[in-house]
């Protein structure tokens, strides 16, 4: 069968209007991907929320849960918990406002598919005196008007 020049037309419209509402697609995807970083913190189970760090108010635990911090997290999540592109901010809101059992657990669990590694080989002390460290951070200043 030959192609007339109106049909190879007809066949481009077609083509382009399957793609560009694809590459949308995929465009609102990332986006959405980009945004979604946090939303492990929305996965812990509610007996994990609502757990309580044993060491809250410690300011001993405040000081090794940084150097413990800066042994194995600093290097994806930056010296200052700001983030890199290896992995997010943690003076972000969602991370800030997040319980102690929230960041505990997902310290324990870790985020796999987001190159995350499970810390629950690391003694449950020293995980607490991290989540410690990160509740002591000061938020990420909020942008905006």
């Amino acid at each position: 069968m030959k192609m007339t020049a109106g049909s190879r037309a007809i066949q481009a419209l077609l083509f382009l209007g399957l793609m560009v509402p694809l590459a949308f697609a995929q465009k609102e995807k990332s986006t959405a991907e980009k945004d979604d970083v946090y939303a492990e913190l929305e996965k812990a189970p509610r007996k994990a929320r609502m757990r309580r760090n044993p060491m809250e108010g410690d300011r001993d635990a405040v000081a090794a849960g940084s150097k413990l911090f800066a042994l194995h997290c600093a290097e994806c999540h930056g010296e200052m918990a700001e983030g890199s592109r290896k992995a997010p901010s943690l003076l972000a809101d969602p991370v800030q406002q997040a319980t102690p059992g929230t960041l505990f657990w997902v310290l324990t669990n870790g985020v796999v598919r987001r190159g995350m590694p499970v810390w629950s080989k690391l003694p449950e002390p020293q995980r607490w005196q991290i989540v410690s460290y990160l509740k002591s951070l000061t938020p990420a200043p909020k942008s905006g008007p």
